[in-house]
């Protein structure tokens, strides 16, 4: 077992094996060192300093703005003062005089069209310390740091509905940055390529989107090799014309009023009527205004609203229903909230708004983004990856919904699909069986910066035996571990394709793609991490996949790996045990009691993070060796580590 990646806030347990047992596929990828021909090349380089007076570090980013790789990098460049080299990480650093030299390292020789590496150094100096202003890579001047072209989808609208067969219009503007020109622009629907436009108007029409959600994205290209996304746009896709409401979900106040509207997807060839009424639930909700309303040819997707009133007192959801014929109906919830709830009609308003799909929060699977933006700094350096963290925010969320509503099917409905897609299932963790409760684990060292790494694995250090093991299988009658994995690529933007029960499928994959990020040190930031498989059959990246990163051994087995993050599982146990509270409050503890039973087995598994990651007794010692190894519990220190 490997030791626990870092990321900034979390030491995260990982759990990890070896897949010799699977006949797994085996590509070598080249790290070859020919250099890309100067005529092809183009480049740029960021240049960043973290200065404390008499010395710095420099952190360099070498972006290849060309059409082809670059197999192999020198980059040069010279100070005006008298700057002396220290040492170098993520290349091999020299100098001679003020002129500096670094060379690739064998795990980032290969810089693809468009992409960039990292390489870092710490000098000394005394006065002062001037930035370079010119740099070269393979003999080649490059730029500064471009700035990537911004994309925008204008069309379709968010929120969007056509008709199965109708063509949906998509429409973009791109501009480029520093002199550079737009070369084209793709339009995806999630990570499927729909077309391609070189010329402005940016646009494509397409008629063959199936029905349910989409996620619709605009990407822009530039001359230099830059691209970047544009935001997304939710629409959804009809069987047929459609009434189509907003919002879906709507909270009333007793002896108040609250509006939701409706139109229709499709442009009909004369006057519809639509008829709005309660069809099913709470009586003290009833239409007060647009029970009946007519849309035109010419008004057909102008919202108008209904208006629904609560009676003075009494609380509980009623469905209601927009009608027409030869149409699609809408339904819409609304609930009936005592007067003085305030706080409960607001968030109602709130999730309405957060469950549109057109306002981009989720995938067309469900699965919540970690931000509607793509280009974050954070954990995950994409928006539309997700977390652990955000799956057990989606079941406070629906907790919360279920308190407020009586409706316990959307818990539920969301315990599911964490389940699903971010559980690792019997496929995923295969090899189990062969763990060794007596040696779980052996020592790597946790180094301060990713210059130091890779980390040699050490045998010598003494591990504990994990006391838990043979008490979970016992309870369970698995050896699989019920605890989500930490990160996940919703999007498959990497092109990994480790969706559930698959390993390394790759770009064409569709499924949401496990990576894994953040292992080498505490110093790692969201810029220098590197994404990863989970499952390492060296399909991607290095001789070894991308093992050879992070503990430089002689040889490796293709493996799996899983990284548990224990904060947020415990915050999904929490929205569970709310959950039954409240529910039982209501007289409903039945409805959700399969759920709560899930997430307190999620909680037997969280006792691990109670445990020294190398099941070492907890004391005063200095030094891996100096820590005696636990024969037990007494491995543990009773609090949940991150």
């Amino acid at each position: 077992m490997h030791p626990p990646p870092r990321r900034r806030r979390a030491v995260r347990r990982l759990w990890t094996a070896a897949l010799a047992a699977l006949a797994l596929p085996l590509t070598m990828l080249s790290s070859g060192s020919t250099s890309a021909q100067a005529a092809a090349l183009q480049c740029s380089v960021d240049y960043k300093t973290n200065d404390w007076g008499s010395g710095f570090t420099a952190d360099l980013t070498l972006t290849n703005r060309g059409t082809d790789a670059i197999d192999g990098w020198t980059l040069t460049y010279a100070y005006s003062g008298n700057q002396k080299l220290g040492n170098g990480w993520n290349g091999t650093w020299s100098q001679s005089g003020q002129n500096i030299t670094v060379k690739n390292a064998p795990h980032n020789a290969r810089v693809a069209a468009g992409a960039a590496v990292s390489t870092g150094a710490q000098f000394s100096y005394s006065g002062s310390n001037t930035a370079p202003t010119s740099f070269t890579v393979n003999g080649t001047p490059c730029t500064g740091a471009h700035q990537p072209p911004i994309a925008v989808l204008t069309s379709p609208a968010a929120g969007a509905v056509y008709t199965q067969g109708e063509a949906v219009p998509l429409a973009a503007t791109a501009a480029a940055a520093d002199n550079a020109t737009i070369s084209k622009v793709e339009f995806y629907d999630d990570t499927k390529l729909l077309g391609t436009d070189t010329s402005a108007p940016y646009a494509l029409s397409v008629s063959d989107l199936t029905v349910g959600s989409h996620s619709l994205v605009a990407k822009a290209y530039d001359s230099m090799g830059a691209s970047a996304d544009s935001t997304p746009v939710g629409i959804t896709v009809a069987s047929g014309p459609t009434v189509v409401a907003s919002p879906l979900q709507l909270g009333v106040q007793s002896g108040k009023s609250g509006t939701y509207e409706v139109k229709l997807s499709k442009q009909p060839a004369s006057n519809v009527t639509v008829t709005s009424t309660r069809a099913s639930g709470n009586s003290g909700l009833s239409v007060t205004g647009g029970a009946s309303l007519t849309f035109t040819p010419q008004n057909w997707n102008t919202a108008q609203k209904v208006t629904v009133t609560a009676a003075d007192s009494g609380t509980g959801s009623a469905v209601f229903e927009s009608t027409a014929a030869g149409h699609a109906k809408a339904s819409v919830t609304v609930t009936q909230l005592a007067a003085a709830k305030t706080y409960d009609a607001r968030f109602l308003e709130l999730y309405g708004k957060i469950t549109n799909p057109a306002n981009g929060y989720f995938s067309p699977e469900g699965i919540p983004y970690h931000s509607v933006e793509t280009l974050i700094v954070e954990a995950p350096d994409h928006g539309h990856e997700t977390t652990s963290e955000a799956y057990s925010y989606l079941l406070w969320l629906q907790a919360m919904y279920g308190k407020v509503t009586g409706d316990w099917s959307k818990f539920n409905g969301a315990w599911d699909l964490m389940e699903k897609y971010m559980i690792p299932t019997k496929a995923d963790q295969p090899t189990n069986s062969f763990y060794n409760a007596s040696k779980p684990a052996t020592y790597a060292p946790e180094l301060d910066t990713p210059g130091e790494y890779p980390a040699k694995l050490d045998t010598g250090v003494s591990v504990g035996r994990d006391p838990i093991a043979a008490e979970l299988k016992s309870a369970y009658g698995t050896d699989d571990v019920y605890g989500m994995h930490w990160l996940q690529d919703v999007d498959n933007v990497y092109g990994y394709g480790n969706s559930p029960g698959k390993c390394e499928a790759g770009p064409s994959d569709t499924g949401p793609s496990y990576i894994n990020t953040f292992q080498r040190g505490p110093q790692e930031s969201v810029w220098e991490t590197v994404p990863q498989p989970t499952c390492d059959a060296f399909k991607y990246g290095g001789k070894n996949g991308y093992l050879d990163l992070f503990t430089g051994d002689a040889s490796y087995a293709k493996q799996w790996k899983f990284t548990n993050a224990p904060d947020a599982d415990a915050r999904a146990v929490q929205a569970a045990y709310w959950a039954d509270l409240w529910a039982k409050e209501q007289g409903k503890g039945g409805q959700v009691s399969a759920t709560v039973a899930k997430a307190a087995k999620m909680g037997d598994y969280l006792r691990y993070s109670m445990f020294d990651k190398y099941f070492k007794k907890i004391g005063n010692c200095v030094g891996p060796s100096a820590c005696p190894a636990g024969t037990g519990k007494d491995a543990s220190m009773y609090l949940m580590s991150w």
